[in-house]
């Protein structure tokens, strides 16, 4: 296979993990990547001397990145060192405070004092859940290219418990009463840019994955996996072109024959993997006229995810407050409306802080720390100037800082500073600032998203949150995968 070339368009974690195992298993292997260091949206973001990461700062189902490792011949540990994160956050209400745990009698324990005779529902929750994610888990890894997959003895096995009509909040509904409860199993569909009650059933699996496996903090942050991966791809004999921008997919009567660069150089391939954000990618990498499905018409009519406004600040302070936090508004559901359905800005944001200093000394000078703050919010079909809004919307968020934790004196801290809305994420190209691509409804799922062989065109193949399985890092990393193996079965 060492003739076989393959080009892969984005150094982000689904076109890395294709990349190593592809090179890995010998082919030659090119990456072409338009920023000055891997990662894509899981790339490290550097301000003065501290280190973020841009994006994901959750890594759940860990034992997927392992295995992605071994399908390259090396294991994750001798790269990164990982640490278990107990509790894995603490959940804000305002009136209560709940530190999530993977010990799940503490856990219990802590729901009884809140929810008083609601704690047998966790219990429930773990059992039938497990259930679910057990028949699903194998649908998840299989490719959907043709729809006879739809058909298949696992989906067979797994279609009652797809739970369809029903939403992940509605479900909760099974094992707990209180809404402020359901909440903490639902707001998980964050991780999908989705609203819990209207993101499907069938997801309720990402809650179960975190309290039945936990969560890790990579040390250096979660952009070092992507880090990690460039070096697996390069021990293998793969390159990594950075500040390489692809112009265009070269097509010849419906097949990828490779890719021109911004500079005019082309670059001929046996295939092609786009691993650029699906919707900006499909209407800019391809010539008028090639796609007849995905074209800019047809794009701009289906649903995609919310998107963030980001704060990432450098701080000569440590606050004891936990590794991961999120600060519920007052009316939560009513913000995840704004957000989801009237397409504006809430009076009370959401937050999640990641204040990792606490566990990881290497993000920030000693006694410092590197503060990451996020606020769903709505994407750019909403038409709301983000420029003319940005100071009172970072003012809102600090407001909740000051109020609702230990960082009361924070502006008096603060030493470096990076806002980013969701405007930027669309001049990142990041289709209508979607931070989390297409919306994950039942239309847009298994069969029925972008294939991991593209359906468009021949020798082209997809990986990231824009094809199946869907946006979030496991569910990447398994699109590298899948795709991985296709072009080998190719």
């Amino acid at each position: 296979m060492g003739d076989k070339h393959v080009v892969i368009v984005g150094a982000g974690p689904g076109g890395l993990t294709a990349g190593m195992i592809l090179a890995r298993r010998g082919f030659k292997v090119s990456i072409f990547e338009k920023n000055d260091r891997v990662g894509g949206r899981n790339r490290t973001l550097e301000l003065d001397r501290y280190i973020f990461d841009l994006g994901p700062t959750f890594l759940m189902m860990k034992f997927l990145l392992d295995d992605v490792f071994e399908l390259a011949g090396r294991q994750s540990g001798d790269y990164l060192h990982f640490d278990f994160l107990d509790p894995m956050y603490a959940l804000n209400f305002g009136d209560k405070r709940i530190e999530v745990t993977t010990d799940h009698e503490r856990l219990k324990q802590q729901i009884a004092s809140h929810f008083p005779g609601e704690e047998k529902g966790l219990d429930e929750f773990l059992r039938i859940e497990k259930r679910r994610y057990e028949k699903m888990e194998p649908c998840l890894k299989k490719d959907y290219s043709q729809f006879s997959a739809m058909l298949s003895k696992e989906m067979r096995s797994a279609l009652p418990y797809l739970s369809l009509g029903k939403s992940l909040f509605s479900n909760l509904g099974r094992y707990f009463t209180s809404e402020q409860l359901r909440i903490c199993f639902t707001f998980q569909a964050k991780y999908l840019g989705m609203s819990p009650w209207l993101c499907p059933a069938a997801f309720t699996i990402i809650p179960y994955v975190e309290h039945a496996h936990g969560i890790w903090h990579v040390r250096g942050g979660l952009s070092r996996i992507s880090e990690a991966m460039a070096r697996v791809v390069e021990e293998h004999g793969g390159t990594i072109h950075l500040n390489h921008a692809v112009k265009r997919i070269l097509v010849k009567n419906g097949t990828a024959e490779g890719v021109e660069l911004t500079g005019g150089e082309k670059i001929t391939a046996d295939a092609v993997v786009i691993n650029a954000d699906f919707a900006h990618a499909m209407n800019t990498l391809f010539e008028p006229g090639v796609l007849k499905k995905y074209t800019p018409d047809r794009l701009r009519k289906r649903p995609f995810s919310c998107s963030t406004f980001m704060l990432y600040l450098g701080l000569d302070k440590c606050y004891p407050e936990p590794h991961h936090a999120i600060h519920f508004a007052p009316d939560y559901r009513k913000n995840i409306e704004d957000i989801a359905v009237h397409k504006r800005v809430s009076e009370n944001l959401s937050i999640y802080v990641r204040n990792a200093d606490v566990t990881d000394p290497t993000l920030s000078p000693e006694g410092h720390s590197a503060l990451y703050v996020l606020a769903p919010v709505t994407n750019n079909t909403s038409g709301i100037d983000w420029p003319k809004i940005q100071d009172q919307v970072r003012a809102q968020i600090m407001t909740t800082l000051k109020t609702r934790t230990s960082m009361s004196d924070i502006e008096q801290h603060i030493i470096a500073e990076r806002v980013i809305t969701p405007t930027d994420w669309e001049r990142d190209d990041v289709y209508l600032g979607a931070t989390f691509n297409l919306a994950h409804n039942i239309g847009q799922m298994l069969y029925f998203r972008p294939h991991n062989k593209f359906e468009e065109v021949d020798r082209c193949y997809l990986v990231g949150g824009g094809t199946h399985p869907g946006s979030g890092l496991p569910t990447i990393y398994e699109s590298g995968r899948i795709s991985a193996d296709l072009i080998c079965g190719k």
